[in-house]
C-alpha cells in the first residue's frame, strides 16, 4: 500500500476511493469517516480532492431527524462516467494489493490458526460466498473483529468471514456442509493449512 499511498497522494486517499469503488451507496461524511477510519478532517481534504477531478459527485437527501424535523444531508456518490475509472478500479482493487506482506502478521495475535483461507474480494471473485476462513481453537475473537475492521478501512468493503474451532469445521466437513463445500470447491486461496486440514477426513 505504500507505493500506491505514493502515486494516490496518501493511505486516506486510497481507502476513500476503494470504498467508493466498492459500493454504489451515497455516503455522508460521518459514514465515510466511520467506514475508513480516518479523521474527519482529513476525509473532508479528500472529499475536495476528489470531487473535484470528477471522481465523485454530491447530491443532497433529506433525511427526517430524531424529532421528525426533515434537513437536507449532502452527501457523495462514485461517478461512472469518470474517465479512468476502469484503470483506477484495476489498480487500486488488484487482489495482489489487496494481500500485503504483513497480511498474515495482522492475524498472529488472535491465537493459533489452523485454517486460513481467502476468497471473494481477496482473489477477484464476486462469486465467493465469503472472503475469509478462520478454523482454530481458543482464539481471541474480540481482537479479530478489530483485526476484519481494520482491513475493511484499508479495503474499503464490508468483509464476510467465517470462524470455526477445529471441532466443528471437521463436523462439518464430515457432513459435506453446504457452506464449507462451497468455500473449498471454489476458488479460493489457503494461507495457513496445518496439518492439511482442509482435506481432513474422518477415520469412521
Amino acid at each position: 500500500m505504500e507505493t500506491l499511498a505514493k502515486l494516490f497522494g496518501g493511505h486516506a486517499r486510497i481507502k476513500i476511493m476503494r470504498l467508493f469503488l466498492l459500493n454504489e451507496n451515497n455516503f455522508e461524511i460521518e459514514d465515510i469517516v466511520s467506514r475508513t477510519r480516518v479523521t474527519k478532517g482529513n476525509v473532508r481534504k479528500e472529499i475536495n480532492a476528489l470531487s473535484g477531478m470528477g471522481f465523485i459527485r454530491s447530491k443532497n437527501i433529506t433525511k427526517e431527524g430524531s424529532r421528525g424535523a426533515k434537513k437536507k444531508i449532502q452527501t457523495w456518490y462514485l461517478n461512472n462516467s469518470f474517465g479512468y475509472l476502469g484503470p483506477i478500479k484495476d489498480l487500486l482493487i488488484d487482489p495482489n494489493l489487496l494481500v500485503e506482506d504483513n497480511f498474515l502478521n495482522r492475524f498472529k495475535s488472535i491465537g493459533k490458526i489452523k485454517l486460513l483461507v481467502i476468497s471473494g474480494v481477496f482473489i477477484g471473485d464476486s462469486q465467493s460466498r465469503v472472503d475469509v476462513l478462520i478454523v482454530g481453537d481458543k482464539l481471541k475473537k474480540n481482537i479479530l473483529q478489530q483485526v476484519i475492521k481494520s482491513l475493511e478501512s484499508e479495503i474499503g468493503k464490508e468483509l464476510i468471514y467465517v470462524v470455526f474451532d477445529s471441532a466443528e469445521f471437521k463436523y462439518r466437513l464430515d457432513m459435506y456442509d453446504k457452506l464449507v463445500c462451497d468455500i473449498l470447491d471454489l476458488p479460493h486461496e489457503k494461507l495457513i493449512d496445518i496439518g492439511q486440514l482442509s482435506t481432513y477426513i474422518s477415520k469412521k
